[in-house]
């Protein structure tokens, strides 16, 4: 049988779950109506059945997060939205009972509103925004009932992540992103204002999850300081100390702590594959969450999130695997393995024709060995097959096997599909993801080039037919790879990738520059170095054609970086088809712009590869 793009592109996620305040209800957001909404679906009855899920909100954009209440008898909500994709968060107050929408941000739509945390009776929220400074994010407590006021005017570059409260609600710890691997702990009073850094040591390091401890005397964190991996600490507030708590040979990437501060809940990414733990931290026992049995998944893929309940009896968690499209578990931790509360839809496509990849690690230019997710169609074939490369943005990211519809198609429709792990991805520790700081930059190209003569070596490929596909930092990759390394590719497509990192980091938004200078180098010391690797100097080595996809609205890689390439490239005489998309931003969201844009990715890789066999397979 033979499935259109359409039915790939009608795969539904469920993601992001908040528990009510009674435990009796999950909400989540999903893309079944089109863009994400917030749903609730109530909790399974005795006999395990699941309830009908609700749709809380409406509209034509998306909504990015939520957070339910925690206080008792509290049934209100919290989400943010953006418009068209610009990514400046709004914050809304739901109330389902009533089906009243608030915005509490109103005034302020050119910001940003990074949400951090109820308060435990439900009366007011912790979070930042750039309402002053484009470039700065400054700490906000808002009484639902009353204005936002400023706590802490912060005056150095860097989003404010992790806003959490005390538990005597007097303090609030905080987290400063100023690069994808350096986090900076603050601890702030909210009634003066005072802030005081509690960062231990002085080496760059990530703190990726803060939490107080039941005494308020400790913060819970993940981190990477001394180590090549992250993992869990408990930070001594007055001494600054920091205890090991949990660690493993690979990083700690997601870390919730229960209401009642008795227990941790963690996921370990394990090469690319998740383990989820609960920690009692009394008796320092660990527990192993059963995961559905589709592995390799990945818990929390599109929200990096895990949710109790209250009375700290349920986890509710997001999972996903190469097979399976995301949903929403419930986990009764006195009892059972973890139960889908969602079922999103596959499009009507049978299960088991998706196919799950091989973990591979294939040599590259100085002999290491490069970690890549191998996808080969279920169906055999006679005849090399085609290939496209996947590239993943960040670059502080990595690729691991959640469910992936345009690849899931790819290798329905013949292709076979390689995603390696350049150096510079995350998941591999500290050291592996600065091997391509600054001027190392093109060595990750290198690793690209090696993937690409990886898939020449083996036999079911099609040594001349080999694409490159990438998006974000990832249309960089592809770029860099075309011109770099011409004579390996037979197409490129670039979604909202860089051309030239100079005019990106002039470009791009205030709030990202300081942050993206970090990894890429600044225009104050290595603008000649930046515009040396820029494909858009190099256009003249372009030998493959190449699609470029973007959104009018990117606030991270403006469209100009689009079409300065486009533009160039057609004055040149090369091959190029270019699709902006006016309501999009960082990124294609909504079903009708997927549905013009991946089928015409399809036609295009269709007409530069399936069309043409090499002569080393005639």
């Amino acid at each position: 049988m033979t499935y259109s793009i359409e039915r790939y592109l009608n795969v539904r996620q469920a993601y992001w779950p908040s528990f009510s305040a009674d435990g009796q209800g999950v909400a989540f957001l999903a893309n079944i109506t089109d863009v994400p909404q917030v749903w609730q679906v109530s909790i399974p009855d005795a006999q395990g059945l699941v309830a009908w899920p609700e749709q809380l909100t409406f509209g034509g954009d998306r909504c990015l997060g939520i957070w339910a209440s925690p206080a008792p008898g509290d049934g209100r909500l919290i989400f943010t939205r953006d418009v068209g994709g610009n990514e400046n968060a709004q914050l809304v107050l739901l109330d389902p009972a009533r089906g009243e929408e608030r915005l509490l941000s109103e005034g302020n739509p050119g910001a940003m509103h990074l949400f951090g945390e109820w308060s435990a009776d439900g009366t007011q929220i912790l979070f930042a925004a750039n309402r002053r400074d484009p470039a700065r994010f400054d700490l906000y407590l808002q009484p639902l009932d009353g204005e936002a006021r400023m706590v802490w005017q912060h005056e150095e570059p860097g989003f404010l992540f992790h806003q959490t409260f005390s538990p005597d609600g007097r303090r609030a710890a905080v987290a400063r992103e100023s690069s994808g691997t350096r986090n900076d702990l603050f601890e702030i009073d909210l009634e003066t204002g005072e802030a005081r850094r509690i960062t231990p040591g002085t080496e760059d390091a990530r703190f990726d999850a803060i939490h107080y401890s039941a005494d308020g005397r400790a913060l819970y964190v993940t981190t990477d300081l001394g180590s090549d991996f992250l993992y869990i600490g408990a930070l001594d507030l007055e001494t600054g100390a920091l205890e090991g708590l949990v660690s493993v040979d690979w990083d700690i990437e997601v870390m919730e702590l229960s209401p009642d501060r008795q227990s941790l809940a963690y996921v370990v990414n394990a090469d690319g594959s998740s383990a989820l733990h609960l920690l009692e931290l009394q008796t320092r026992l660990t527990r192993t969450v059963p995961l559905p049995p589709t592995a390799p998944g990945i818990v929390g893929y599109f929200d990096q999130r895990l949710a109790f309940s209250r009375d700290g009896q349920q986890l509710a968690f997001s999972y996903t695997s190469a097979t399976r499209t995301s949903d929403v578990y419930l986990w009764r931790i006195e009892s059972g393995a973890p139960q889908a509360i969602t079922r999103s839809s596959h499009g009507g496509i049978p299960l088991d024709s998706f196919a799950a990849p091989q973990l591979i690690h294939y040599p590259t230019f100085d002999e290491r060995k490069i970690p890549a997710w191998f996808y080969t169609p279920t169906t055999p074939s006679s005849e090399p097959l085609p290939a496209i490369v996947v590239v993943h943005g960040g670059p502080e990211a990595q690729f691991v096997p959640y469910f992936h519809f345009l690849i899931q198609y790819f290798l329905h429709h013949g292709y076979a599909v390689l995603a390696p792990n350049v150096r510079g991805s995350t998941g591999y520790g500290k050291a592996y993801s600065h091997l391509d700081d600054v001027r190392l930059r093109m060595d990750s190209v290198a690793d690209l080039a090696h993937a690409a003569r990886w898939l020449r070596s083996q036999s079911q490929i099609d040594s001349e037919r080999i694409a490159v596909y990438g998006g974000s930092y990832g249309g960089f990759m592809v770029l860099a790879a075309l011109t770099t390394y011409p004579d390996l590719w037979a197409a490129g497509v670039d979604i909202v990738g860089i051309s030239n990192f100079v005019t990106f980091l002039e470009n791009t938004s205030a709030y990202r520059r300081a942050h993206r200078e970090a990894e890429y180098g600044s225009l104050a010391n290595d603008r000649e170095f930046l515009e040396s690797i820029a494909p858009m100097n190099h256009l003249d080595q372009v030998r493959a054609p190449l699609m470029v996809i973007h959104g009018a609205n990117d606030p991270r890689v403006p469209v100009s970086e689009a079409e300065q390439l486009v533009a160039t490239l057609r004055a040149r005489d090369i091959p190029v088809e270019f699709l902006v998309f006016d309501d999009e931003g960082h990124g294609l969201v909504k079903l009708k712009n997927k549905l013009a844009a991946y089928p015409a990715v399809v036609e295009f890789l269709d007409r530069h590869l399936r069309s043409r066999r090499s002569t080393a397979s005639d």
